[in-house]
């Protein structure tokens, strides 16, 4: 009885074993990248994802998350899930716009009315046909994201107007539409990886940068820059984007599971940031910063005039109509 007992101990720990082995190998491990800071909107909503999508596969999915560049920039991001060495990131669509060109549309100076305008347009009708966009390019686009109104900071002198601008040297996306708009305003864009912008702003590379406030506190840009103007000049839209081979492998209900758990982690996102833009204007002035509100927007406006046609013709006035009058 006690050999017969000892045995069945045994055969139940060997099968144990065998079935966590197999437990084990049935879970799936996906990367999934950013360029900013773990702690900031964009850290904490892929963190959100990676919690939905264990949760809503119940562990056969982990999501193994890399911030602050980690596997490098979100050009090289967007390379690797078009390769399918990589299976996820949470880009911005400044840089997108090299792999899908109707995205462009979307940096058009002064294009949305406030937060609540964009977030109506990127998740309706308009948003989610610029998703679709990116599946003919290898990658499939799982919900958009927010990354905020950019604004520019620059250590020569305040900002307030495009006048004021003149001679400026500073960082900017590697986007057509940006450097247009940013030469029409009177600075000499220099197009550069934002892994790259702290250094080159410590070493007076150049002289300042456009970023959302969110990026500007989190990427600790207020120890490097001393003017920060609140021009607005153009919303910076992100998206959670996944290499499209991986995704069509994926069950119906696991592909239902990502979509839903980037939806989540867009609130996630959103909320993040809705919290940051509301407090980085004290927090950027007690760490030094000058801090220009009352920028005259309707200056920087009138020195896109010379523009506007060239917009019309490049994206359509009826596309950019309906973007500007959605409800």
């Amino acid at each position: 009885m006690k050999s017969f007992g000892l045995s069945s101990i045994a055969v139940a720990l060997f099968m144990s074993a065998g079935l966590a082995s197999e437990a084990a190998l049935a879970q799936t491990t996906m990367r999934l990248s950013h360029v900013l800071a773990k702690n900031s909107h964009y850290g904490d909503a892929v963190d959100a994802f990676a919690k939905e999508i264990e949760k809503r596969t119940n562990g056969r999915y982990k999501i193994e998350t890399f911030h602050a560049a980690a596997l490098g920039g979100e050009r090289e991001g967007l390379e690797a899930l078009q390769l399918g060495t990589q299976e996820l990131a949470f880009t911005g669509v400044s840089v997108s716009t090299n792999f899908v060109p109707e995205l462009k549309i979307l940096d058009v100076p002064y294009l949305f009315r406030d937060t609540a305008h964009v977030r109506s347009v990127m998740d309706g009708p308009i948003g989610q046909e610029f998703l679709k966009k990116f599946e003919a390019k290898g990658i499939k686009g799982l919900a958009w994201g927010d990354n905020g109104f950019r604004h520019m900071t620059n250590n020569k002198r305040p900002v307030h107007g495009p006048e004021d601008l003149k001679g400026l040297k500073l960082r900017t996306q590697e986007n057509p539409v940006h450097v247009k708009a940013y030469r029409a305003f009177g600075v000499q864009p220099t197009p550069m990886a934002f892994a790259e912008l702290f250094t080159a702003l410590q070493q007076g590379t150049v002289d300042g940068q456009e970023n959302p406030l969110a990026v500007i506190t989190s990427s600790k840009f207020y120890q490097v820059q001393k003017h920060l103007s609140l021009t607005g000049h153009v919303y910076s839209i992100t998206g959670f984007l996944m290499s499209k081979p991986i995704y069509d492998k994926l069950s119906e209900a696991d592909k239902k599971a990502f979509l839903e758990a980037a939806k989540e982690a867009v609130k996630v996102n959103r909320q993040r940031l809705d919290n940051d833009d509301r407090d980085a204007v004290t927090f950027l002035r007690s760490n030094g910063m000058q801090v220009v509100e009352s920028v005259d927007r309707a200056k920087f406006q009138a020195a896109l005039a010379p523009l506007n046609s060239d917009f019309e013709k490049q994206f359509g006035k009826a596309n950019l109509d309906a973007i500007r009058n959605a409800k």
